[in-house]
């Protein structure tokens, strides 16, 4: 039923695009005053132009808006605790591995082997940070750690067979130490 649905659909459409052609076909072999069409284009292709850019800007702003990435994370302060970490297959080595509520973390990030995509992810496995983990290179993520809780650490980057084992579970404790 969806198929004709959209067979009929498709048929409508492409008849109104040939109308349209032929329309334009059809004013194109008449003769007129071609300054006064090329000012009335003008004008609708300004407006246009500003309707599109109104829209882009809108879906931009809306869409941008939704990302992971929460400021409080962004703006983790450089006077934190610092933690290197490394990518090896299949398995992340860190410094550190204490954690508390409300404290800056700057993770260090590289990899001793191949590349791999560092992601961090909340108790509800929604993506708080990411970074590449590439060999011979330092990438840095400031994370503020806003709720206690079980946090993963997951390999975004596909680095062979034993990709999909690269987890690493890291607990944040509430400020006290409980």
């Amino acid at each position: 039923m969806y198929q004709s649905i959209a067979w009929y659909a498709t048929l409508f459409f492409v008849f109104l695009i040939g109308l349209a052609f032929a329309f334009v076909y059809g004013e194109s072999r008449k003769l007129k005053e071609y300054a006064s069409i090329q000012e009335k284009g003008y004008k609708i292709r300004k407006f246009y132009f500003l309707a599109l850019v109104a829209i882009m800007g809108f879906a931009t702003s809306l869409s941008l808006s939704r990302l992971p990435y929460h400021a409080q994370h962004a703006l983790a302060e450089s006077t934190g605790k610092v933690v290197d970490v490394k990518g090896v297959q299949f398995a992340w080595e860190l410094s550190d591995e204490n954690f508390t509520v409300g404290e800056p973390v700057e993770f260090r990030v590289t990899s001793k082997d191949v590349t791999h995509g560092f992601g961090l992810y909340d108790s509800d496995l929604e993506l708080i940070g990411q970074t590449q983990a590439m060999p011979k290179y330092t990438n840095v993520l400031s994370v503020t750690f806003d709720k206690p809780g079980t946090y993963k650490i997951m390999c975004l980057e596909y680095c062979s067979t034993g990709h999909h084992v690269m987890i690493k579970d890291i607990v944040v404790k509430p400020k006290g130490g409980n």
